[in-house]
């Protein structure tokens, strides 16, 4: 977040006047007899605003006097020895815990490096099979390039918890589940269990970010995914985030944030991205307003979502096309640049900081503006358009 100069408005009076307008100059004479100083005076400091009373009141007398011009000007509040005030993103003493984090190049690792960078404290919840060598890498310094925060530390992670959001409890895990080898070794790993631990070993939490997606059957046309594959994807990408919020707000401090990552296909239609998961996005959505009202009212939380443009992420590639859709991005929305992920976690940043107190039960387009675009102006139909262009 960058900073905002804070523009400070001097009133430069080199004689008294009565301000006819802000922007005229003017020259006047007028009378002011005793009795009328104070009422004049009256009108003068509430038009005006002027507090000093006394050394203006007593530049009244009963004679005749020029008043000569009174300028207002709005100065920068910034000098040499007096810097201009900074908006900064300030989440120190805050606590954050991030669903979905499974290597360094995706949308929630981003996001977890913004809000270390903003000073919070960092728990993160890694699906169960992926947890060994994502902790494997983080040992190895495999990730320690992109661990450093921009003013040269490496972000540190206090607790890496095993994490199935697909379960909300032992009892709805099923057998062939607790036997599967990618979970030997493993315990306590369903939403409530994670949410207890974090509660018996940390307190609380303040942030409470959704980066988690899964659809079997991406790869298929809606018209042919199966019902399981349909469910699945609402439950790995959007049920998911229900059971979060529901097993995790307890735990979080009033005036907390939470935010999920959503996408486009929600609105509109992505051929290719298939298996149930704009079905999924959709429901994130609604789900997010209304979430909104029911966590803000019942535990003062604000309750967010993302909708990022696409990125080259390891889980990306899944879908198959992703690079056919960056360009596609790069080709029609308003700026011509690709994503990064650092984008999207510096928008997370702020919805979770105090400087979005405000704001809930939104979705908040971080895609270089392509959300706002109703046609593909690389199509040859717009070829005579002088469409500006980034060769």
């Amino acid at each position: 977040m960058g900073s905002a100069t804070t523009p400070g408005m001097h009133m430069v009076t080199p004689n008294p006047c009565l301000p006819c307008s802000r922007r005229m100059y003017m020259s006047c004479t007028a009378n002011f007899g005793t009795e009328s100083k104070l009422a004049a005076w009256k009108r003068l400091s509430s038009f005006s605003h002027i507090s000093l009373r006394q050394p203006f009141f007593h530049s009244f007398s009963s004679e005749p006097v020029k008043l000569n011009k009174a300028v207002i000007q709005a100065v920068s509040g910034a000098t040499e020895n007096n810097p201009v005030a900074k908006l900064p993103i300030d989440l120190r003493g805050k606590r954050a815990f991030i669903a979905g984090v499974a290597d360094d190049n995706g949308y929630g690792w981003a996001i977890a490096k913004s809000l270390a960078a903003a000073g919070a404290e960092i728990i993160v919840g890694t699906w169960v099979p992926a947890m060994n060598i994502f902790e494997s890498s983080l040992r190895r310094g495999k990730f320690d390039e992109s661990r450093k925060l921009p003013d040269g530390s490496m972000m540190e992670i206090a607790k890496i918890y095993p994490l199935d959001a697909v379960f909300d409890n032992p009892n709805d895990v099923p057998e062939d589940i607790k036997t599967n080898k990618r979970y030997a070794g493993t315990s306590n790993w369903t939403v409530q269990e994670v949410a207890e631990s974090v509660k018996q070993e940390f307190g609380s939490i303040d942030i409470l970010v959704h980066s988690l997606a899964n659809g079997p059957e991406v790869s298929k046309p809606l018209l042919e995914t199966s019902r399981n594959g349909y469910l699945a994807a609402i439950s790995a990408s959007s049920y998911s985030f229900i059971s979060l919020l529901r097993h995790f707000a307890p735990i979080m401090n009033p005036g907390g944030a939470t935010i999920s990552l959503t996408y486009i296909a929600s609105e509109r239609t992505i051929p290719g991205y298939g298996g149930g998961m704009s079905s999924a996005k959709a429901a994130l959505e609604s789900d997010t307003r209304v979430l909104a009202f029911e966590a803000g009212r019942k535990h003062k939380i604000r309750v967010n979502t993302i909708s990022a443009g696409p990125l080259r992420s390891r889980a990306a590639k899944a879908i198959g096309f992703i690079d056919k859709m960056i360009d596609y991005s790069s080709a029609n929305a308003p700026l011509q640049k690709e994503l990064s992920a650092e984008e999207v976690g510096n928008a997370a940043a702020f919805l979770a900081s105090p400087l979005a107190s405000a704001i809930t039960g939104s979705i908040v387009y971080v895609d270089n503006g392509l959300h706002s675009m109703g046609v593909g102006v690389d199509s040859p139909i717009f070829e005579q358009l002088d469409i500006p262009k980034d060769h």
